[in-house]
């Protein structure tokens, strides 16, 4: 059973005490209508869309496959199937492929950190293959991991036919599903995605560069990929953190490399200027402190396990409102991270989120004597 606890958001309160003086919040324009074939813009946290235009649409992903391929060698690498410094010998089917390369040759043995940067940074499609096979044995076999692995992210509106994009009609996805994706790269193996924001690589004496033209143009850009082909024009997943706020925006079907390079600028700027992501609590914070009866102390501090910070239009801090609900009696034992009630935060009537609100520490069983004077204190409180 649950009783609704209304809490003052004190943060709000001690933070900006003159609140209830401020102007109204300024009206969120419509986002920016950008002339290519689809696009989305999400909030990275909570994955809410802030702008779309055909993001279901099916087109080719073109390299932006790649961000698929990196992901499965990141999870391989994680699981320790494979190692940074294992050394791959390139097959002849890497060395042959088109495109875009790293320009590693046949029987030539390469790190799979090497191939790494010859895949994120220079786009390579031998890069690849070659990791692609390394992981899987062969390219086909790899391209059922992928298509197994978008289902478990929630892909369900793509498929792939090869680990690079190269272009095939059976091989397809969406801007919502690229952007999904896009939030997997960055949260599940944040360890590796350093490497998307590395400007340029050499290999076999070639320099080459990012193709990611907002990493020079931008500095709160620090990835995603890149892609072009004929059928699918010219494509960019990008991603931002301005103010501890991140952005995800994927543009497909520009006409131009400086066309797609903008219009990602222009909805990236859109979300930072109208948009904010406000902590609003820290993990371990305590919430509410309450009665606990039979323990070894009569007080149990409640919080959350992990920070909260929401994405709200710029202007309606202070218009937040949270309120706790937590268990009509609580009783010893109790274990930390024990769930004992819920927060939840709204804006007008719109419920932003809820989260678990659990005991901070634990709290053993009092023993007969304090389980007998409590009793005799229910009786009076």
């Amino acid at each position: 059973m649950l009783r609704s606890l209304t809490a003052p958001f004190v943060l709000l309160y001690a933070l900006f005490p003159l609140l209830l003086q401020a102007a109204p919040p300024r009206p969120i324009p419509a986002p920016p209508e950008l002339p290519v074939e689809s696009y989305i813009l999400i909030d990275y946290d909570s994955g809410k869309v802030l702008a779309e235009k055909n993001a279901d649409k099916r087109v080719e992903p073109a390299s932006i496959t790649k961000l698929m391929t990196a992901y499965l060698v990141d999870k391989a690498l994680a699981e320790g199937d494979i190692r940074m410094d294992d050394e791959v010998t390139i097959s002849e089917k890497a060395w042959k492929m088109k495109g875009s390369k790293m320009f590693v040759e046949v029987g030539d043995r390469v790190s799979v950190e090497n191939l790494i940067k010859g895949m994120i940074i220079q786009s390579g499609n031998d890069a690849t293959v070659a990791l692609a096979e390394h992981v899987a044995g062969s390219e086909d076999a790899f391209v059922g991991y992928m298509n197994h692995q978008a289902k478990l992210l929630g892909m369900n509106a793509t498929q792939f036919r090869n680990s690079t994009g190269w272009p095939d009609k059976q091989h397809y996805s969406t801007a919502r599903d690229i952007a999904t994706l896009s939030q997997a790269v960055i949260r599940d193996y944040p360890m590796n995605y350093k490497y998307y924001k590395v400007k340029e690589f050499t290999w076999n004496n070639i320099r080459q560069f990012n193709r990611n033209r907002l990493l020079w143009k931008d500095p709160s850009v620090d990835g995603l990929k890149t892609g072009h082909t004929d059928a699918a024009g010219y494509c960019l997943a990008a991603s931002a953190q301005r103010d501890g706020m991140r952005l995800i925006s994927v543009v497909l079907g520009a006409k131009s490399d400086k066309a797609r390079t903008i219009h990602s600028q222009a909805l990236l700027n859109y979300g930072f200027k109208f948009f904010e992501a406000p902590r609003l609590y820290d993990a371990g914070e305590v919430l509410k402190t309450v009665r606990i009866w039979y323990g070894d102390r009569d007080r149990l501090a409640l919080g959350l396990e992990q920070p909260l910070s929401l994405l709200i239009p710029k202007g309606r801090y202070k218009d937040l409102k949270a309120s706790i609900e937590v268990n009509a009696e609580i009783t010893a034992p109790v274990r930390e991270g024990q769930e004992m009630g819920r927060l939840t935060v709204r804006l007008d009537d719109e419920v932003l989120a809820t989260r678990p609100l659990v005991a901070l520490q634990s709290v053993a069983d009092g023993g007969l004597v304090k389980k007998a004077t409590d009793s005799i204190r229910k009786l009076f409180e």
